[in-house]
Protein backbone atom coordinates (compact mmCIF):
# COMPACT_ATOMS: atom_id res chain seq x y z
CA UNK A 1 0.00 0.00 0.00
CA UNK A 2 1.29 3.68 -1.40
CA UNK A 3 1.87 6.18 1.33
CA UNK A 4 -1.07 7.61 -0.68
CA UNK A 5 -3.65 5.03 -0.19
CA UNK A 6 -2.77 4.60 3.50
CA UNK A 7 -3.17 8.83 4.28
CA UNK A 8 -6.18 8.78 2.05
CA UNK A 9 -7.18 5.66 4.48
CA UNK A 10 -6.48 6.98 7.73
CA UNK A 11 -8.22 10.52 6.94
CA UNK A 12 -4.95 12.18 6.63
CA UNK A 13 -6.23 15.59 4.50
CA UNK A 14 -2.71 17.28 4.99
CA UNK A 15 -0.55 14.41 3.95
CA UNK A 16 -2.80 13.60 1.09
CA UNK A 17 -2.36 17.33 -0.10
CA UNK A 18 1.25 17.16 0.44
CA UNK A 19 1.86 14.14 -1.49
CA UNK A 20 -0.68 15.22 -4.22
CA UNK A 21 0.87 19.04 -4.39
CA UNK A 22 4.90 18.42 -3.66
CA UNK A 23 4.82 15.26 -4.85
CA UNK A 24 3.01 15.43 -7.95
CA UNK A 25 1.96 11.60 -6.97
CA UNK A 26 -1.03 10.29 -9.49
CA UNK A 27 -3.82 9.56 -7.68
CA UNK A 28 -5.44 6.98 -9.43
CA UNK A 29 -2.40 4.25 -8.27
CA UNK A 30 -4.06 0.57 -8.18
CA UNK A 31 -2.81 -1.14 -5.21
CA UNK A 32 -2.52 -4.45 -6.43
CA UNK A 33 -2.22 -5.89 -2.97
CA UNK A 34 -5.70 -4.60 -1.80
CA UNK A 35 -7.69 -5.84 -5.01
CA UNK A 36 -6.82 -2.95 -7.04
CA UNK A 37 -7.86 -0.15 -4.56
CA UNK A 38 -7.02 3.34 -5.72
CA UNK A 39 -6.65 6.18 -3.11
CA UNK A 40 -10.08 7.42 -3.84
CA UNK A 41 -11.99 3.99 -2.98
CA UNK A 42 -10.50 4.40 0.48
CA UNK A 43 -11.44 7.83 1.08
CA UNK A 44 -14.77 6.98 -0.25
CA UNK A 45 -14.97 3.74 1.92
CA UNK A 46 -13.92 5.96 4.66
CA UNK A 47 -16.35 8.30 4.59
CA UNK A 48 -13.78 11.09 3.75
CA UNK A 49 -15.82 13.38 2.37
CA UNK A 50 -12.94 16.20 1.92
CA UNK A 51 -9.90 13.74 0.59
CA UNK A 52 -12.54 12.13 -1.71
CA UNK A 53 -13.23 15.89 -3.21
CA UNK A 54 -9.03 16.80 -2.79
CA UNK A 55 -8.54 13.34 -4.90
CA UNK A 56 -11.06 14.05 -7.80
CA UNK A 57 -9.87 17.84 -7.67
CA UNK A 58 -6.28 16.25 -8.36
CA UNK A 59 -6.93 13.82 -11.38
CA UNK A 60 -8.82 10.72 -9.47
CA UNK A 61 -11.14 9.22 -12.15
CA UNK A 62 -14.42 8.17 -10.03
CA UNK A 63 -14.95 5.68 -12.44
CA UNK A 64 -11.63 2.93 -11.50
CA UNK A 65 -12.91 -0.11 -10.45
CA UNK A 66 -11.36 -2.89 -8.12
CA UNK A 67 -10.91 -6.30 -9.26
CA UNK A 68 -14.25 -7.42 -8.04
CA UNK A 69 -15.99 -4.32 -9.80
CA UNK A 70 -16.42 -1.85 -7.16
CA UNK A 71 -16.18 1.79 -8.03
CA UNK A 72 -15.42 4.42 -4.87
CA UNK A 73 -19.58 4.64 -4.93
CA UNK A 74 -19.55 0.91 -4.28
CA UNK A 75 -17.61 1.25 -1.06
CA UNK A 76 -19.14 4.92 0.36
CA UNK A 77 -22.37 2.46 -0.33
CA UNK A 78 -21.42 -0.54 2.16
CA UNK A 79 -20.13 1.61 4.55
CA UNK A 80 -23.40 3.82 5.03
CA UNK A 81 -21.30 7.24 3.53
CA UNK A 82 -24.16 9.21 2.48
CA UNK A 83 -21.88 12.76 2.58
CA UNK A 84 -19.72 11.26 -0.43
CA UNK A 85 -22.37 9.47 -2.47
CA UNK A 86 -23.94 13.35 -2.67
CA UNK A 87 -20.44 14.25 -3.87
CA UNK A 88 -19.68 11.51 -5.90
CA UNK A 89 -23.15 12.38 -7.32
CA UNK A 90 -22.81 16.20 -8.11
CA UNK A 91 -19.06 15.48 -9.53
CA UNK A 92 -21.51 13.28 -12.15
CA UNK A 93 -19.84 10.23 -11.22
CA UNK A 94 -20.87 7.13 -12.02
CA UNK A 95 -22.98 5.85 -9.04
CA UNK A 96 -25.15 2.82 -11.49
CA UNK A 97 -22.49 0.57 -12.30
CA UNK A 98 -22.69 -3.52 -11.70
CA UNK A 99 -20.00 -5.15 -9.96
CA UNK A 100 -19.09 -8.68 -10.91
CA UNK A 101 -22.08 -10.07 -9.36
CA UNK A 102 -24.32 -7.69 -10.65
CA UNK A 103 -24.67 -5.44 -7.85
CA UNK A 104 -24.80 -1.60 -7.81
CA UNK A 105 -24.18 0.64 -5.30
CA UNK A 106 -28.05 0.70 -4.32
CA UNK A 107 -28.01 -3.18 -3.84
CA UNK A 108 -24.82 -2.43 -1.10
CA UNK A 109 -26.66 0.07 0.97
CA UNK A 110 -30.05 -1.92 0.55
CA UNK A 111 -27.99 -5.49 2.11
CA UNK A 112 -26.30 -3.62 4.68
CA UNK A 113 -29.33 -1.60 5.95
CA UNK A 114 -27.69 1.69 5.19
CA UNK A 115 -31.74 3.07 4.09
CA UNK A 116 -30.29 6.71 3.44
CA UNK A 117 -28.04 5.71 1.03
CA UNK A 118 -30.53 2.88 -0.79
CA UNK A 119 -33.12 5.69 -1.01
CA UNK A 120 -30.45 8.35 -2.08
CA UNK A 121 -29.12 5.81 -4.55
CA UNK A 122 -32.31 4.94 -6.11
CA UNK A 123 -33.02 8.54 -7.14
CA UNK A 124 -29.83 9.34 -8.33
CA UNK A 125 -29.02 6.01 -10.42
CA UNK A 126 -32.04 7.56 -12.82
CA UNK A 127 -29.89 10.99 -12.58
CA UNK A 128 -27.03 9.41 -13.59
CA UNK A 129 -28.55 7.51 -16.36
CA UNK A 130 -30.24 10.45 -17.74
CA UNK A 131 -26.99 12.60 -17.28
CA UNK A 132 -25.04 10.07 -19.27
CA UNK A 133 -27.35 10.14 -22.09
CA UNK A 134 -27.77 13.56 -22.43
CA UNK A 135 -23.68 14.29 -22.56
CA UNK A 136 -23.90 11.40 -24.99
CA UNK A 137 -26.61 13.78 -27.17
CA UNK A 138 -24.02 16.50 -26.82
CA UNK A 139 -21.41 15.49 -27.70
CA UNK A 140 -19.92 15.90 -24.18
CA UNK A 141 -17.09 13.23 -22.84
CA UNK A 142 -17.32 11.58 -19.55
CA UNK A 143 -15.10 9.91 -17.57
CA UNK A 144 -17.12 6.73 -16.01
CA UNK A 145 -15.55 3.72 -17.63
CA UNK A 146 -12.73 1.79 -16.87
CA UNK A 147 -11.21 0.58 -19.53
CA UNK A 148 -8.10 -1.93 -17.63
CA UNK A 149 -10.62 -3.42 -15.84
CA UNK A 150 -13.20 -4.18 -18.87
CA UNK A 151 -9.87 -5.41 -20.31
CA UNK A 152 -8.70 -7.97 -17.87
CA UNK A 153 -12.63 -9.02 -16.81
CA UNK A 154 -13.14 -9.97 -20.81
CA UNK A 155 -16.26 -7.38 -20.38
CA UNK A 156 -17.33 -3.62 -22.29
CA UNK A 157 -18.86 -1.94 -20.70
CA UNK A 158 -21.22 0.46 -22.55
CA UNK A 159 -22.45 3.03 -20.23
CA UNK A 160 -24.98 0.88 -18.70
CA UNK A 161 -23.78 -2.66 -18.46
CA UNK A 162 -21.54 -3.40 -15.84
Amino acid sequence: MSELHQAAAAGDYQKVEELLTQQNICPNQRDVDWSYKTPLHWAAAGGHTEITRLLIEHGARTGLRTEHGWTPAHFAAESGRLDVLRLLHSLHAPLDKEDICGDKPARLAQIYGHQDCFQFLQKAETECQAYRRKAAQEGISIDDTDEEWAEQTGLVEHNIVR
